[in-house]
């Protein structure tokens, strides 16, 4: 590794598993210290034990203002900073037709995916004001751009957190702190393993599957993807980059498909009223 990160601190939110726990990895493995968050305490510090020294787990409930700022304390006062913030947790959540979501399942659903990143923007910036840095990065999805991906809840909360990454990019620049999101689609994640086959740890099915449906030929979308995409956002070498939506989607978005086009070679062009050719 090159040290990217060397002498930074992180935050991760959802840091017991997926994009989460790879991250902490990478970042560890690139010079930084992090603390992780994540209310899946026995798996939170299976991950911690496995990092080792360079690693802090708090119990936090990204759902809670006193759990976000109590992680981003806990950076301060063991590490002495904070470079890094990265707002990872998610769940699928609300599950439906529009007319048969219970409303209180809606409101736990944006309370996971926008309302803990409104808050560990909040925090985070807080701490990074004072020393004019800082880079905060956030998961939304494919569904965070386009419509009739996910279900209602997740789509609206996804959506979202694109505006937000952007409203407060906007604000926060004059301190030197940069704001972006991350859009991955279809990954070999335990939330994906959970939704295709209920079993979180069932990943191994998910990069087959995936490898089938794939716009990039026999690509699956892994957790590394996206570690290595938070990577960029948190490191230097993205530092003229803010406001800004990284898909990591092999193409999805800009409408790869893993079949090919229905049109093969040339045809003659088409014209007004179904005339052909020039």
């Amino acid at each position: 590794m090159t040290g990217r990160l060397e002498g930074r601190v992180a935050a991760i939110t959802g840091g017991a598993s997926g994009f989460g726990a790879e991250t902490a990895r990478l970042f560890v493995a690139e010079g930084a210290k992090v603390v992780l968050g994540d209310i899946q305490d026995d798996r939170l510090a299976a991950v911690v034990a496995d990092i080792g020294d360079a690693a802090r787990g708090v119990h936090c409930d990204v759902t809670s203002e006193d759990d976000i700022a109590g992680l981003v304390d806990t950076a301060v006062d063991e590490f002495g900073q904070l470079d890094v913030m990265f707002n990872n947790a998610g769940i699928i959540g609300a599950v439906g037709l529009v007319e048969a979501t219970p409303f209180d399942e809606w409101r736990a659903t944006l309370a996971i995916l926008l309302d803990g990143v409104f808050l560990g923007m909040k925090h985070a910036t807080r701490v990074m004001k004072p020393r004019e840095r800082g880079s905060i990065v956030s998961m939304t999805s494919t569904a965070g751009v386009m419509g009739g991906l996910g279900p209602h809840a997740y789509t609206a909360a996804k959506h979202g957190v694109v505006g937000l990454t952007k409203s407060v990019a906007a604000e926060v620049g004059s301190w030197g702190i940069r704001v972006n999101c991350i859009g991955p689609h279809s990954m070999a994640t335990p939330m994906v393993a959970q939704g295709h086959f209920g079993d979180p740890d069932a990943i191994d099915a998910v990069v087959e599957e995936l490898k089938e449906t794939s716009p990039l030929k026999g690509r699956p979308g892994l957790a590394s993807d996206v570690a290595n995409a938070a990577l960029w956002l948190a490191s230097d070498e993205s530092g003229y980059t803010s406001g800004h939506c990284l898909m990591t989607d092999a193409g999805f978005t800009i409408g790869s498909r893993p079949e090919p086009p229905r049109y093969s070679g040339n045809e003659p062009m088409i014209r007004e009223a179904g005339r052909r050719g020039l």
